[in-house]
């Protein structure tokens, strides 16, 4: 059975939404943790700013590549990407089952801007995994047209989020509580 753009399409809208509703469970605490838990999970937030930093590497490489007509290269790379991006996700939802949200600490300019980035990180990244999911398919079918169509869309959009994620790091990790 051959599936089609507009079944995909359903499909990697419906992924997006469990992924989102998923993260603000999460986040909110609506699930209860156990109380013990491996202590390597306090190094998680560490794990997602390599990830991150590692795909926008990548991500940058990927687009001179492509540029560069080595289509094989290009194609390699964005499967490297996607999967660090899934491996972040399954790290991320692990890391916020067990461990609550670290508040920012800081004040002035800075809280300002750490909120700032935070928040078009967090808006972003739910709005660009369904951008990524289709890019692929389309790169996948070797539609080209239509792959660049949406990645003008994406690329950029996904190279802020995996940009701006390291940048959360930064900001946040002197106010871990661990």
């Amino acid at each position: 059975m051959k599936l089609s753009d507009k079944a995909f399409f359903r499909i990697a809208l419906i992924l997006s939404i469990v992924v989102f509703i998923l993260v603000i469970v999460l986040n909110k605490r609506i699930l209860n943790p156990p109380s013990e838990f491996p202590l390597f999970i306090y190094k998680l937030p560490l794990l997602h700013a390599i990830i991150n930093g590692t795909c926008a590497v990548i991500l940058v490489f990927s687009l001179k590549a492509i540029k560069s007509k080595k289509n094989k290269l290009h194609k390699r790379l964005n499967l490297t990407a996607f999967a660090l991006s899934a491996l972040f996700l399954i790290s991320y939802v692990t890391y916020h089952f067990f461990v609550p949200e670290t508040n920012y600490g800081g004040d002035g300019i800075l809280r300002t801007v750490y909120y700032i980035i935070l928040t078009s990180h967090i808006v972003l990244a739910a709005l660009v995994l369904p951008l990524i999911l289709i890019s692929f398919w389309y790169g996948l079918k070797n539609n080209v047209a239509k792959h660049k169509k949406i990645v003008r869309f994406s690329y950029p959009i996904w190279l802020y989020v995996a940009v701006t994620g390291v940048l959360v790091y930064l900001l946040i990790s002197p106010y871990y509580q661990f």
